[in-house]
């Protein structure tokens, strides 16, 4: 047999090839699935299956397209309900790929029709296990995402989810592999593990969801507690891959249409199309287009654009580094952002010489900003999550997370100038723009965030930089 994690870092996401005797299986594709197809023709194989875990709230999935450019059959498990053609497998059911076999486990919590695919060798033994959003390694999936669609409260999903995991895939061997969805950094889960396969054993000495002597209320405490508001952009996702969505070779095409500086002016005013800017983040702040939204494609583009963007029915125009539109517009379309309209041909440089107006962020190292914050007193925003603003911070910095900058606007101070950093420059610089865009431009980026801060000599050795107690 062959197996191929096929795992994608900007989502912390693992999709999976499995093939035996010319015959394979995809579990939880991207929206591109031309590899899929490229790597199953290497193998001289036919894409027989196209597995779906759940509807997916973090990405859009590729199983429409997959379908349709290969004659595969979508699976689901039981209670999906989708809007086109698939089988809804029932619990137990049994697969066949080549001399393979995969075992349909429904283990509903995360969502309802959340399944888990166990595969079995030739001779019939467990292998391994692919559990989506089900089983993380270190942690399991949120139960709070599905509340609506399956009119029930977190802490009865949890419930569910701990029925799951105690009928279904504790009682597995403990040699069984374990294949997830996701790893660390995906807002599906809390506390992941940065590896991104183990074995079943390992989990159950690791994994705190896994032990033995849980309770159900212990195990749904654990499960919700410190739990935090889902990205804007999920609900819009899940109904994607539960309702259709575009071609992506469509969205691509529309996408890639070349505007010289002009013509990009008239389409930003025309269409009210955010200017997103998408260049390394040391670029935008020397330079950039008044206005324009910064996130960087070489940082976790995708999950930022769905957290501070939001919407995805956003009309958006790219300045991209050159040679570089096309993967950018993959990488929205992963996350149901279809309606970029076109790019800055010739990128920013382009726009600057033909003398339009050019905006800028001041940035100062953090050893500047210690001396001026020795006779100046002014506001340090924290924009790093709750988490890592717990462990250390600056002391009397005001944390306010990017993820929820939108929401807490009024916060940032409007009559006098101030400070924001995260660790080490990228997310700071998004917040800037943000704020910018909506009128502020009183803020000073500390360059290289709290790594800097940290190494420099005033914050290391003064009172600046401390733990919490709060």
């Amino acid at each position: 047999m062959n197996i191929d994690q096929i795992y994608t870092g900007c989502l912390a996401q693992g999709a999976y090839y499995i093939e035996n005797n010319g015959e394979a299986v995809i579990i939880d594709p991207l929206r591109e699935v031309q590899p899929y197809i490229d790597r199953a023709a290497k193998d001289g194989a036919k894409i027989k299956y196209i597995l779906e875990t759940h509807f997916h709230a973090d990405f859009v999935s590729g199983h429409i397209t997959l379908a349709e450019k290969t004659g595969a059959k979508i699976i689901y498990g039981p209670t999906a309900n989708p809007n086109f053609e698939a089988h809804i497998a029932e619990d137990g059911e049994v697969l066949k790929l080549g001399n393979l076999s995969i075992e349909v486990m429904h283990t509903p919590g995360h969502t309802m029709e959340s399944t888990t695919y166990l595969l079995k060798d030739a001779a019939g033994n467990n292998h391994s296990i692919y559990s989506g959003d089900t089983l993380f390694l270190g942690d399991v999936g949120r139960p709070d995402l599905a509340q609506k669609a399956a009119n029930l409260s977190q802490d009865e999903l949890a419930g569910l989810l701990f029925d799951s995991l105690r009928n279904k895939i504790m009682p597995l061997e403990d040699e069984v592999i374990v294949y997830p969805g996701h790893g660390a950094g995906s807002a599906c889960g809390k506390n992941m593990m940065k590896e991104t396969v183990d074995t079943l054993g390992n989990q159950k000495k690791v994994n705190y969801a896994l032990r033995a002597d849980m309770s159900r209320e212990e195990f749904i405490k654990e499960l919700t507690d410190g739990l935090l508001p889902p990205p804007v952009y999920f609900p819009a996702n899940v109904k994607m891959n539960k309702e259709g969505y575009a071609s992506i070779d469509e969205v691509i095409e529309q996408g890639t249409r070349a505007l010289n500086p002009e013509e990009f002016q008239i389409a930003a005013e025309e269409s009210e199309a955010i200017v997103l800017d998408v260049r390394h983040e040391d670029q935008f702040v020397a330079g950039h287009i008044p206005s324009s939204i910064f996130i960087g494609i070489d940082g976790s583009f995708a999950p930022w654009v769905g957290s501070v963007i939001g919407d995805v029915n956003q009309t958006i125009l790219l300045v991209s580094p050159e040679g570089r539109e096309k993967e950018t517009i993959t990488r929205l379309a992963r996350v149901g952002f279809d309606k970029v309209i076109g790019y800055l041909k010739g990128g920013f440089e382009a726009w600057q010489s033909s003398g339009k107006e050019v905006d800028r962020i001041e940035s100062i190292p953090a050893s500047e900003a210690h001396q001026r914050l020795v006779s100046e007193k002014l506001p340090v925003i924290d924009v790093r999550k709750n988490g890592e603003y717990s462990a250390e911070h600056v002391e009397d910095a005001i944390n306010i997370p990017l993820d929820f900058i939108n929401t807490h606007m009024a916060e940032f101070p409007k009559d006098q100038d101030f400070y924001v950093h995260c660790a080490g420059g990228y997310r700071s610089v998004i917040a800037s723009s943000i704020l910018k865009s909506r009128g502020y431009h009183n803020m000073i980026d500390i360059k290289g965030g709290f790594d800097a801060i940290k190494n420099s000599g005033f914050f290391v050795t003064d009172y600046v930089c401390a733990s919490t107690k709060k």
